[in-house]
């Protein structure tokens, strides 16, 4: 399962970032269920007896379990059995696509209630009373999962394949277990839509960040399998030279555009020549191709101040 490994440099392994990890298993206020839809209750898991060593036991062995769906709420399904019960986030349900719209998906996961579904145990927490599953997980099969993760380094640089993109980041299968490329690691630019890089079904190549085997979680990384352009930004420009870019986001305050290297530069609204009135839409929008200058470049800071080159 190993492929090559970038060794050396700057630190691959950050310090576990729940923050992100949590959005994976989705917020608390995500578990409120549909309270808008017309003569319906909310539905909720009926009452049983919870048997967490059987729990822990089952995701100890990355088993594969079948349980049913007895309901679902805004963030994904709720799912029952003789002696488990928790929730399925969307984002791990087989079936989901993260482009779809709020309708699209509340139409996809009523159609689960009723169905068994196979699933595995990533996250199962007594003291929380919460237990939650994954459909994609399941895929690997028994036993799968654990032995793939065993076999995976940090720093390894691994193919795998886009199966879901999410407004936190990207879901890559890298042949039976999936890591996530958290937004902030998909470009050393800004990155606003993880559509925006990438496309599910792509097939990439990416390196492994961190690896968590109690809890099964693989930190990814696209952006690092190339140099870190602010390394060597500031022995190729200097303030004055006129170089191409493309506007990414317009603001109050002015627009970014990113250069070749992937790094975006701020072109404030105070440098920009707009009549009383003007707004800067007028001028500028995502996508265009411009030319500007470096006004300023601070590499410590990582900043990068552009004015807007207009013709003559």
């Amino acid at each position: 399962m190993n492929g090559d490994s970038i060794m050396g440099g700057e630190n691959l392994v950050p310090g576990e970032d729940e923050s992100w990890w949590s959005a994976v298993l989705l917020e608390e206020k995500r578990w409120e269920p549909f309270t808008d839809e017309p003569g319906k209750e909310p539905q909720r898991l009926q009452q049983s007896r919870m048997d967490w060593e059987h729990a822990q036991s089952v995701m100890a062995g990355d088993e594969v379990v079948t349980l049913e769906v007895r309901g679902y709420n805004r963030g994904g399904l709720l799912v029952q059995g003789e002696k488990l019960q928790g929730f399925v986030p969307l984002s791990h349900l087989l079936r989901y696509d993260a482009t779809s719209s709020e309708e699209e998906r509340r139409r996809l996961i009523s159609s689960y209630v009723g169905m068994q579904i196979d699933l595995k145990i990533i996250e199962c927490d007594p003291g929380k009373d919460r237990i939650v599953f994954s459909e994609r997980a399941a895929k690997a099969g028994c036993g799968k999962r654990k032995q793939l993760i065993a076999q995976i380094q940090i720093g390894d640089i691994l193919e795998g394949c886009v199966t879901n993109i999410t407004d936190f980041g990207v879901f890559v299968d890298l042949g039976g277990v999936e890591g996530l490329i958290h937004l902030s690691e998909l470009s050393w630019g800004r990155v606003h839509n993880g559509n925006d890089v990438v496309q599910i079904g792509n097939v990439i190549r990416v390196v492994v960040l961190s690896i968590n085997t109690n809890n099964a979680r693989i930190a990814l990384s696209l952006k690092r399998l190339d140099p870190n352009p602010w390394e060597f930004l500031g022995e190729k420009y200097h303030p004055g030279d006129v170089v191409q870019a493309d506007v990414t986001t317009l603001t109050r305050f002015g627009a970014f555009a990113r250069l070749a290297e992937g790094v975006e530069g701020l072109i404030h609204i105070t440098t920009l020549k707009l009549d009383p009135g003007m707004q800067i839409q007028e001028i500028l929008e995502p996508g265009q191709h411009i030319h500007v200058k470096i006004l300023h470049l601070d590499i410590e800071k990582r900043r990068l101040g552009l004015g807007l080159v207009t013709p003559e």
